[in-house]
């Protein structure tokens, strides 16, 4: 069955390009023109959701920080106007998993589509099914995390950042080794983008996020807790 992508965008035209040359690369696709509408159509056959930042009614960072609440991984890819440092981080500080400025190129999109996509289904490690450092269970088979008896809710980026720094504690991981085994062959991501994803998931692990340290002007690391 062809991956199924959901658009929405409040513009129309955009939305029938993307329809057309998405449908033309054999994606099934499926256009919602607002957030709630698209709320609506969203279900368990929709493998990607282009979205649009600036609508009218929900935005589409609201729609966005709505899913990942209620624990809806997704992947998602935003569409915006707005090509600002800032915009972007907001973007990726809500679980998009990638950003892309308009006016666009059709070629770009398809590619982002794809890159996510294939993230998506790849398992990038060959490890043990868990991985386990006092409190934190890594639990690589059923791609969950549980401090202290409590799983955390990670997008499927931040969860493989955590299984290649934890699978190789005390070593320093640059940025671009880190967008090499995570990202991949998506030569849009930049080291920046890194940065985000990380200082997220320091948050996430709460008490635990200074395990992952910053060696300035190196990389980032895993430190074993010590006794």
């Amino acid at each position: 069955m062809n991956p199924k992508i959901l658009i929405v965008d409040d513009q129309r035209d955009i939305c029938e390009i993307l329809e057309f040359n998405l449908a033309n690369e054999g994606f099934s696709v499926e256009c919602a023109y607002s957030a709630e509408e698209a709320l609506k159509k969203l279900d368990i056959s929709c493998s990607l959701i282009l979205l649009d930042v600036m609508m009218d009614g929900m935005s589409g960072y609201k729609m966005a920080e709505k899913l990942r609440k209620g624990k809806n991984d997704i992947p998602i890819i935003f569409l915006t106007a707005k090509d600002a440092e800032n915009d972007m981080l907001t973007g990726f500080s809500v679980g998009g998993d990638d950003y892309i400025s308009k006016p666009f190129s059709i070629k770009e999109v398809i590619a982002r589509v794809k890159a996510v996509l294939k993230r998506q289904r790849t398992n990038s490690y060959n490890l043990d099914n868990r991985i386990v450092i006092e409190n934190i269970i890594i639990d690589l088979e059923l791609k969950e995390v549980i401090i202290e008896a409590e799983k955390m809710i990670l997008t499927k980026t931040e969860f493989e950042i955590l299984v290649l720094l934890a699978s190789n504690p005390s070593r320093i991981f640059t940025r671009d080794d880190i967008l090499k085994n995570v990202w991949k062959e998506n030569p849009y991501i930049t080291e920046r983008t890194v940065d985000v994803h990380i200082t997220r998931l320091r948050k996430k692990l709460g008490s635990y996020g200074s395990l992952i340290s910053n060696r300035t002007g190196y990389g980032y690391r895993f430190n074993l807790p010590t006794i």
